[in-house]
C-alpha cells in the first residue's frame, strides 16, 4: 500500500512538472515570516534523466543558462539582502525553492542541480560530483568544519552540502568525480556563520515550559520557540566553537527569556548572577549525550538547546556562554577535555582555583550536571588532572 501511494504521488508530481513546463511556474516559499515569491519561466524548466551522468548535467546547464533564469536569481539575492540572511539561512531558502521547482522525491538529481545552479548564480563557488550514481554537492568554504566530507582544489576547501542524504555512504572508498562545469562569476566562499536570526512564520511559534530550583525557590519559564527555526538547523554541521557559540536567539525566544532572567536576577551581584545562569543551564534541561539522543555528535545552538528535551555538555556550554555574554558581557574561555567541555569566566577577582590563560585568571563555571554539586571555581574531581585545550576565548570589545 505504501509503495502504491508513493507511486501515485510521484506520478502526480511528474504530471505537475510536465504541465507547468508549457506555461511557467509560480513559486511561493512560506518558511520565513515574509513569503518568497517568484515566477519561474518555462525556459528554465529542464528535463534531467534519472540516470545521472556528467554529460547530462553539462547539457542541462547549457539549456538553463540560455534561459530566462535571471529573475529567479535577482529575487533570491534581493530577499537575502532585505532580510539579512546569512549564507546558511539563504541556502535554506534555495533548498525550498528547488523543492518547489523540482521535488526531491521525484528526481533527486534535478532537485540537486537546481540548488547547485541557484547557489552558483548567486556568486558562490559550488561543484557537483558523481560516484556510482550518488550525486554529491560541494561548496567552497574556508572555515573549520569537522564532520562532513570535503575535497581540495588548488588549495581551496570544498565541503559537502548534501552528505546527510548519504549518511551510510563511505565517500573515501567511493570517491566522487567532479563534474566540470566552470562558471567564471562563481567565486565566493560560503560561510556557516549565523550572526542574525531572521523572523520565522509566527503561525509556527510554540511555547515551552521549564523550571529549576535556585536557593530553595522554583523559577518557571514559558519560552517562545519556532518549529521552522529548528528545521533550519537540521543538517547544520559541527562548526568551530567560535561560530557555534555565537549563533543568536530569535527575537521571540530572546524576548521571552532574557528579560525574565534579568528580572529574576535583579539585586544579585555579578558573581551570584553568573551562578544563577550556570545553574539554570545545568538544571533546567535533562541530560543525554548526542549518540543516545541523535545517533551521532550534534552541536545544538542556544535556540535548539532551549527547544530540545535533552542536551549534552557542548550544548549547555554554548547556551551558558550566550547568556553570560548577553547579560554581563564578561571575558570567557571554553575548556575542551577528551570527553567534556566546560566554561570559565573572568571576574574582577577569581573564585576557587583559577584557570590562567594568557596572563588572565578565569573561574570555572560548570553548566552541565556532574556527580558533585559544583559551585563557581570548582572543577569536577575526575577532570582535575586531565589535560585540556582552550578552544575559544572571548574578549568583549567594550567591557
Amino acid at each position: 500500500m505504501r509503495r502504491l501511494s508513493y507511486f501515485l504521488l510521484s506520478v502526480l508530481l511528474v504530471l505537475s512538472f510536465t504541465k507547468v513546463k508549457g506555461q511557467g511556474q509560480e513559486v511561493r516559499v512560506d518558511f520565513y515570516k515574509d513569503p518568497f515569491l517568484v515566477k519561474v519561466d518555462n525556459s528554465v524548466l529542464i528535463d534531467l534523466p534519472q540516470q545521472l551522468s556528467a554529460e547530462a548535467f553539462i547539457k542541462s546547464y547549457t539549456a538553463i543558462n540560455a534561459g530566462n533564469y535571471q529573475p529567479i536569481i535577482d529575487s533570491l539575492v534581493s530577499y537575502k539582502q532585505e532580510h539579512q540572511l546569512n549564507d546558511w539561512l539563504y541556502y535554506q531558502l534555495i533548498r525550498r525553492v528547488a523543492q518547489q521547482i523540482s521535488p526531491k522525491e521525484v528526481n533527486y538529481g534535478r532537485y540537486t542541480f537546481y540548488k547547485w545552479f541557484m547557489l552558483n548564480k548567486s556568486g558562490y563557488d559550488a561543484r557537483l560530483a558523481l560516484s556510482h550514481q550518488k550525486l554529491t554537492f560541494y561548496v567552497y568554504n574556508n572555515e573549520d568544519i569537522s564532520d562532513i566530507p570535503y575535497f581540495m582544489v588548488d588549495g581551496k576547501q570544498f565541503v559537502c552540502l548534501n552528505y546527510h542524504d548519504y549518511a551510510k555512504a563511505d565517500l573515501n572508498n567511493d570517491p566522487p568525480i567532479p563534474v566540470n562545469i566552470p562558471i567564471a562569476a562563481a567565486t565566493k566562499a560560503f560561510s556557516y556563520k549565523v550572526t542574525m536570526m531572521p523572523d520565522f512564520k509566527p503561525e509556527h511559534d510554540i511555547e515551552k515550559q521549564m523550571s529549576f530550583v535556585y536557593d530553595h525557590k522554583t523559577y518557571s519559564f514559558k519560552i517562545k520557540l519556532n518549529t521552522d527555526q529548528e528545521k533550519a538547523f537540521n543538517n547544520y554541521p559541527s562548526v568551530s566553537f567560535e561560530t557555534y557559540f555565537n549563533i543568536p536567539l530569535s527575537k521571540e525566544t530572546y524576548g521571552s527569556l532574557i528579560p525574565l532572567l534579568k528580572k529574576n536576577m535583579k539585586g544579585m551581584d555579578e558573581k551570584k548572577g553568573v551562578d544563577y545562569l550556570m545553574r539554570f543551564t545545568r538544571y533546567a534541561f535533562l541530560y543525554e549525550n548526542d549518540n543516545d539522543n541523535f545517533g551521532k555528535e550534534k552541536r545544538l545552538s542556544p535556540g535548539e538547546t532551549l527547544a530540545s528535551n535533552y542536551s549534552d555538555c557542548d550544548d549547555r556550554a554554548a547556551l551558558f556562554f550566550y547568556l553570560v555574554k548577553e547579560i554581563y558581557n564578561l571575558p570567557m574561555i571554553a575548556l575542551l577535555y577528551p570527553t567534556h567541555i566546560t566554561m570559565a569566566v573572568e571576574f574582577s577577582k577569581p573564585i576557587g582555583d583559577p584557570i590562567v590563560y594568557k596572563g588572565k585568571a578565569y573561574s570555572v563555571c560548570e553548566p552541565t550536571p556532574q556527580a558533585e554539586n559544583l559551585g563557581i571555581g570548582q572543577l569536577s574531581a575526575k577532570l582535575k588532572n586531565t589535560p585540556y585545550h582552550i578552544v575559544y576565548a572571548y574578549e568583549p570589545l567594550h567591557k
